[in-house]
């Protein structure tokens, strides 16, 4: 079988560094076409910058990067460099990558990559705040309908926030972002908290890891280590979540992961719970959206293990 044809939309990123590793760890199950960058998790010349780092460790300069947006589309930013340290990219040493990026062009390549693409073919994975798919969307409404569908991270029910008490941080970075993609049609599979929080990076599976010995399963440890020492003390965690990977392993071994289908709505102007996904269960006709509800932690991990072993 041919492998999917996918681009991945991110804000590099702790997670997202480790959910790009884990793509680019299986070229026989996932065509990397294009990294597409955000401002999120850190600026926008961050993120282009830390995509083509990891796009470098990984040994995949075939994958162009494309820098996005440097800002949500109305709200003032927010970044989460607390959780990510200031380079975005937590213990990893930073380097001025050979290969830079293509241009800042993001939102014009993804345009032109979707509407030129057979209609159905194309995978995009997001696991950043949703400016530059939501501004595709506003430029090509169509294109929305043409992908095979749309993988976000995003989102919390009833796991509550993790940047405030009801909102998960990608969609708060950008929620006006957000809503335009959830009710743009087109179909997709979001991966909340609900199902993040049950990947836990555990001192045993950060070790299982870390004993591969490539640079790239080291680097992995150590973002998760990273990762456990910033949370070891947010009451109620046990172990760091892994919320990007989710989005790649589910694209590579989808059984890991349980679904309802759903309606999604996003608060745009609350004072209090801006970025909230009102997720509703109860009349989901005519969409095209599925809310993640179970996800297997152990074989999560041991997906990445195995493709990061190969």
């Amino acid at each position: 079988m041919a492998p999917k044809p996918l681009i991945i939309d991110c804000d590099p990123g702790v997670d997202d560094a480790i959910a790009l590793f884990l793509a680019f760890a299986c070229p026989d199950e996932l065509d990397v076409r294009a990294i597409t960058t955000v401002a999120g998790n850190v600026g926008g010349a961050l993120t282009a910058r830390n995509a083509c780092i990891i796009r470098e460790m990984a040994g995949r300069e075939d994958a162009p990067v494309f820098r996005g947006a440097d800002g949500p589309l109305v709200r003032e930013p927010v970044d989460a460099g607390e959780f990510h340290g200031a380079t975005g990219l937590g213990p990893l040493p930073i380097f001025e990558p050979a290969t830079s990026i293509v241009s800042d062009y993001a939102v014009p390549y993804l345009v032109d990559a979707i509407l030129n693409a057979p209609a159905g073919t194309i995978t995009l994975a997001v696991t950043g705040p949703m400016t530059n798919v939501a501004s595709a969307f506003e430029i090509a409404p169509d294109a929305a309908g043409r992908l095979r569908e749309i993988v976000v991270m995003g989102g919390a029910r009833s796991e509550g926030g993790n940047i405030t008490a009801s909102a998960e941080y990608n969609i708060y970075a950008d929620p006006h972002a957000a809503q335009i993609v959830f009710a743009s049609g087109a179909p997709i599979t979001v991966f909340g908290l609900d199902a993040t929080h049950q990947v836990r990076s555990t001192p045993a599976r950060i070790a299982a890891l870390r004993a591969i010995g490539t640079p790239q399963a080291r680097a992995c440890a150590e973002l998760l280590q990273f990762s456990a020492d910033v949370e070891r003390n947010i009451p109620g965690l046990h172990g760091a979540p892994l919320h990007d990977p989710c989005t790649i392993a589910y694209l590579l071994q989808p059984d890991l992961f349980d679904f309802l289908p759903c309606r999604i709505e996003v608060e745009t102007e609350g004072r209090v719970a801006l970025g909230h996904t009102a997720v509703e269960f109860r009349d989901p006709a005519a969409s095209r959206t599925r809310w993640a509800t179970r996800a297997d932690g152990d074989g999560v991990f041991s997906l990445l293990i195995d493709r990061l072993s190969r």
